[in-house]
C-alpha cells in the first residue's frame, strides 16, 4: 500500500508545483491594468441593458437613460485621435469672429488603459525623434504629456477586446482642453461658473472613422452679451473625435521661399549639431489613382478627391458662385498633375445620406453664416505628426457682401458703371463672391496671404482691358487685392476683381506634385530646391508677408508703383465723391447709406496714403536661400522715397477739399468734420515722423552715404510740407494750425521720451534743429500775415516750441 500512496503524493505534489508554476507566469505576464478590469467583466449584460440604444462605429456608443458610455477597442489604445472643438450655436452678439462652425481648439489625444481607469491623455508633436534613437527616451521624458480626463472602467466587452467607460463628466463638465467659453470670453463676459444643472449632452454620433458630440454648456456671467437679465451664457459645442490615419502621410518639407502654412517640430535626432527645428507644409493628401500614367505625365484624377459641400443655409442664387469658387482652384492643380482634385456639391438629401451632418468631420463645409460681421475665413485641421489636413469649414458671413458692395462702389465706381448704385449689378457681387469664396479655399489648401504678389504687375498694366482680363489684378488670389482702383474712366477695364494667378498654380504645384522617385521627404529636396530656382528671376512667383516697412507686401495695395497706384487711386475718389448723393439714393429713405459710405471712403483715403508712407525709411524684403545672389535686405531707393514723400505733401497734408463735401455733411452729421481731418492727418504725420522709421533712416545713411535719402532732408520735407504757408506768409486755414499743433505735439513727445531708441540715437538733436529752424521761419512770419486767425496762431506757436525747446 506504501508505493500506491507515495505514488500519488508525487503525483499530487508535481501538479501542485505545475499549477503554482503557471499561476506564477501568468500573473507576471498580466498587467496591473487587466487585473484591475478584470473584476468588471462580468457586468457588461448589467449596464448595456435590454433597453439600451447602441451604434456602431470607431467606438461604439450606447445610451442607457440619461447615460452615455463609449465602448472602446483594446486595439485603439494608444492610437492617435484628432479632437476638434467647435461652437455649433452661439447667442447673438457674441463675439464677432466666433459663430456657428467656429473652432476653438484642436489637439491630438489616445486613450489609455491605467491602474483600472481609461485615461485620455493630450499628445504633443512638438518635439521629436526616430524611437530608434536614445535620445527618443529623453524627448518622451521632459515632454510629458497631460491627462486630460479619466474614467472608471465600468464593464469588458463579450469578447474582452472592448472596455466600457461612461462619457458624461466630460461633457457635462468645465474641461478646459475642450470648452467653447475661452479665457477670453470669460473675462469679457465676466463668466462666474458652469451651472451643471443647466448643462447637458444634446446628442453623440459614431461614425467609422469619427464621434460627434453635441453638447450645451451653459454659464452664470455678469455681463452677457445678450439677454443681459438673464447673467447666462449658453453655448452648443461640437466635439469631433477623428481617429488619425495608421500610416501616417509622407510629410513636405517647407521653404519659406514659397508661401505655406506649416506645422513646426523641434527635432532632437537631427545630425545638425543642435536642436534643429523642422516645418512640414500643411497640405491634403493627394495620390495618382494612376501611378504610371501620372509618372509619364498624364492627368489623372486624385484617389481620393478633396470635396466640400455647400452650406444648406445658402441662399439659393449664391450657391452656384460658392462652388464655382471652390472649383476655381483645379486650374491650379492641374499644373500639379491632378484633374478633378477638389469638387464643391450641394447637400444630400436625408433620403440621399440620412448621417449627412455637417458638423461631421467627414464633410468639408462652405458655412454660410447669417450674423453682422463682414469677414470670410478658411480654417482647416491638420494632423501634428505629418502636416496632412484631414478636415476643413470655409466660413462666409452674410454681412460681407456689404463690404465689397460698398468698396466696388468706391475703388471702382469711377471706371465701372455697374458698381454706381447701392445694388451693385449681381454678375459683379457674384463674381467677388465667387473670388473671396477661392480665396479661403486657397488657405484651406494650406496657402497664406502673399501680400507680395500684386507688386509683380507694372503699374499701367492695371489699365490694360487684356492684361486684368487674363492676370486679374495680382499674381495671387491669395494676396490682399480685391478691387482695381487703378483703372482709369476710358481705360475700357472690365475686370476690377481678383483671380487666381500665376503664383497660384506655382504653389499648389510645389506643394502636391508628386515626386515619384523620392523615398523620403528628405529625397524630395533637390528637387523643390530646383523648382523655386527655376522661377527665381520672376517677381510673378515671389512671396512675402507684411513687415510694416515693406512696401512691396502690403494689404490692400496694387502694382510695382504703389506711390502713382495711391496717386491714381485719389484721383477715383475724387470723381466718386461728387456723385455719392446721387449713387446712394434710395426714395423714402434717409441718408444712413450716405453715411456707411463716407465713412468706408475716409477709411479708404487713409488706406492708399498708408501704402505711400510705407515707402519712407522702406525695406524690400526678398527672400532668398544662402547659396543665392542678392542681398535679403534692400532699402528703397533715394529718388523714390522723395517721390513718396512728395505725395505725403500734396495729398495727406493739404487739406482735403474734396473730402469735405457740404452737400454730403450737411446730411449725416452736425459737426465733426474738423477733428475727423486732424485725427487723420495727424495719424499719417506721425507715422512718418515714427521713430523706428527715423532710424531706419539714420542706419542707411551711415551704409550708403549720399545715395540714401538722409534723415536731415527727410525732416526737412516734412517741415516745408506741414509749414508750407510761412515761405509767403499765407493766411493757414484751421484744418492746416490743427495738422500744425499735432506735429509739435508729436516731436514733444518725441523730446520727453525716455525710450533708448530716441534718447540714445540722434533723434532728439535733429529735431531740436528742426524746431529752431522752425521757430526762425515763424518769427519772420508772424508780423508779415494779415489773418487774424493765423497771427493768433502762430504766436501760440511760438510759445509751444520755446517750452519745447526748454525740456
Amino acid at each position: 500500500m506504501k508505493k500506491p500512496i507515495l505514488l500519488f503524493l508525487s503525483i499530487l505534489l508535481t501538479v501542485l508545483i505545475t499549477t503554482s508554476c503557471a499561476t506564477s507566469e501568468q500573473v507576471a505576464e498580466t498587467p496591473p491594468s487587466t487585473r484591475s478590469a478584470a473584476s468588471a467583466s462580468n457586468g457588461y449584460s448589467s449596464v448595456i441593458t435590454d433597453k439600451a440604444v447602441s451604434s456602431r462605429g470607431v467606438v461604439d456608443v450606447h445610451y442607457v437613460g440619461d447615460k452615455i458610455y463609449y465602448e472602446i477597442p483594446d486595439s485603439l489604445l494608444g492610437r492617435d485621435f484628432l479632437m476638434v472643438s467647435r461652437v455649433a450655436a452661439v447667442p447673438s452678439n457674441f463675439f464677432g469672429f466666433t459663430s456657428s462652425g467656429s473652432k476653438t481648439a484642436e489637439q491630438v489625444i489616445a486613450f489609455e488603459k491605467v491602474n483600472g481607469k481609461i485615461n485620455i491623455r493630450q499628445r504633443s508633436y512638438n518635439s521629436v525623434a526616430a524611437d530608434s534613437l536614445p535620445i527618443s527616451r529623453s524627448v518622451r521624458a521632459n515632454n510629458f504629456e497631460p491627462i486630460i480626463a479619466a474614467f472608471d472602467i465600468k464593464a469588458i466587452g463579450p469578447d474582452s477586446t472592448t472596455t466600457l467607460i461612461e462619457i458624461n463628466s466630460l461633457f457635462e463638465s468645465d474641461v478646459a482642453a475642450i470648452s467653447g467659453m475661452t479665457g477670453r470670453f470669460r473675462s469679457m463676459y465676466q463668466v462666474r461658473r458652469l451651472d451643471n444643472s443647466r448643462s447637458y449632452i444634446d446628442t453623440v454620433r459614431t461614425f467609422p472613422m469619427n464621434v460627434e458630440a453635441r453638447h450645451v454648456m451653459t454659464y452664470e456671467a455678469m455681463n452677457p452679451p445678450s439677454a443681459g437679465g438673464t447673467n447666462t451664457i449658453s453655448l452648443l459645442m461640437n466635439q469631433s473625435m477623428a481617429l488619425l490615419p495608421k500610416e501616417p502621410m509622407t510629410p513636405r518639407h517647407h521653404d519659406y521661399r514659397v508661401g505655406w502654412f506649416t506645422v513646426t517640430q523641434l527635432d532632437f535626432g537631427s545630425d545638425e549639431q543642435k536642436a534643429a527645428t523642422r516645418s512640414l507644409i500643411r497640405r491634403w493628401r493627394l495620390e495618382p489613382s494612376d501611378p504610371d500614367a501620372y509618372a509619364r505625365g498624364e492627368l489623372v484624377e486624385p484617389v481620393k478627391p478633396i470635396v466640400y459641400y455647400v452650406d444648406p443655409g445658402t441662399p439659393e442664387e449664391y450657391r452656384q458662385w460658392v462652388i464655382d469658387g471652390v472649383e476655381d482652384w483645379n486650374e491650379a492643380f492641374e499644373v500639379a498633375g491632378f484633374k478633378n482634385a477638389i469638387q464643391a456639391k450641394l447637400p444630400p438629401t436625408k433620403e440621399e445620406d440620412p448621417d449627412f451632418e455637417p458638423e461631421d468631420i467627414r464633410y468639408n463645409m462652405v458655412r454660410w453664416i447669417a450674423n453682422t460681421t463682414r469677414n470670410a475665413t478658411g480654417p482647416s485641421m491638420t494632423d501634428p505628426r505629418t502636416g496632412e489636413i484631414i478636415g476643413s469649414d470655409i466660413i462666409w458671413y452674410h454681412n460681407h457682401i456689404r463690404s465689397y458692395r460698398n468698396r466696388l462702389m468706391l475703388e471702382t465706381g469711377a471706371a465701372n458703371p455697374k458698381a454706381r448704385s447701392m445694388r451693385v449689378d449681381d454678375d459683379y457681387l457674384k463674381e467677388a463672391i465667387r473670388q473671396v469664396i477661392t480665396h479661403e479655399i486657397g488657405h484651406a489648401l494650406g496657402l497664406p496671404h502673399n501680400m507680395k504678389a500684386n507688386s509683380s504687375y507694372p503699374v499701367d498694366s492695371l489699365r490694360s482691358p487684356t492684361f486684368t482680363e487674363q492676370y486679374g489684378v495680382s499674381a495671387s488670389v491669395m494676396d490682399y487685392a480685391r478691387q482695381n482702383y487703378i483703372a482709369q474712366p476710358g481705360d475700357g477695364v472690365e475686370r476690377f476683381i481678383r483671380k487666381i494667378g500665376p503664383y497660384d498654380k506655382y504653389s499648389i504645384n510645389w506643394g502636391y506634385r508628386v515626386i515619384m522617385d523620392a523615398e523620403t521627404p528628405e529625397d524630395e529636396i533637390p528637387t523643390l530646391n530646383q523648382w523655386i530656382l527655376d522661377k527665381a528671376d520672376d517677381p510673378m512667383y515671389r512671396f512675402g508677408q507684411s513687415t510694416g516697412y515693406d512696401p512691396s507686401a502690403q494689404t490692400e495695395t496694387l502694382s510695382d508703383d504703389p506711390v502713382q497706384a495711391s496717386t491714381y487711386g485719389m484721383m477715383n475718389l475724387q470723381r466718386v465723391v461728387p456723385n455719392l448723393l446721387e449713387w446712394t439714393s434710395t426714395p423714402g429713405r434717409g441718408y444712413d447709406d450716405l453715411q456707411e459710405i463716407h465713412g468706408e471712403l475716409i477709411s479708404i483715403w487713409s488706406r492708399y496714403v498708408n501704402h505711400v508712407i510705407t515707402n519712407i525709411g522702406g525695406v524690400h524684403v526678398e527672400r532668398l536661400a544662402s547659396d543665392q545672389d542678392g542681398d535679403i535686405f534692400r532699402p528703397v531707393n533715394k529718388d523714390y522715397q522723395k517721390k513718396a514723400m512728395n505725395f505725403m505733401n500734396q495729398y495727406a497734408f493739404t487739406t482735403p477739399d474734396w473730402l469735405l463735401d457740404v452737400n454730403i455733411l450737411r446730411n449725416i452729421e452736425h459737426a465733426g468734420a474738423i477733428e475727423r481731418v486732424q485725427t487723420l492727418q495727424g495719424r499719417h504725420l506721425m507715422s512718418v515722423l515714427n521713430s523706428a522709421r527715423m532710424i531706419r533712416l539714420i542706419e542707411d545713411e551711415t551704409f550708403r552715404g549720399d545715395e540714401a535719402y538722409a534723415i536731415t532732408e527727410m525732416l526737412e520735407d516734412v517741415r516745408s510740407g506741414v509749414w508750407g504757408e510761412l515761405s509767403n506768409s499765407s493766411a493757414i486755414d484751421v484744418y492746416r494750425r490743427n495738422l500744425q499743433r499735432t506735429y509739435l505735439s508729436h516731436i514733444q513727445n518725441l523730446m520727453e521720451s525716455e525710450n533708448n531708441s530716441v534718447h540714445g540715437s540722434d533723434i532728439k538733436a535733429l529735431l531740436r534743429d528742426e524746431l529752431q529752424t522752425l521757430k526762425q521761419q515763424v518769427d519772420r512770419s508772424v508780423t508779415r500775415t494779415n489773418d487774424r486767425a493765423t497771427q493768433v496762431h502762430l504766436r501760440d506757436v511760438q510759445v509751444r516750441i520755446e517750452k519745447i525747446l526748454d525740456v
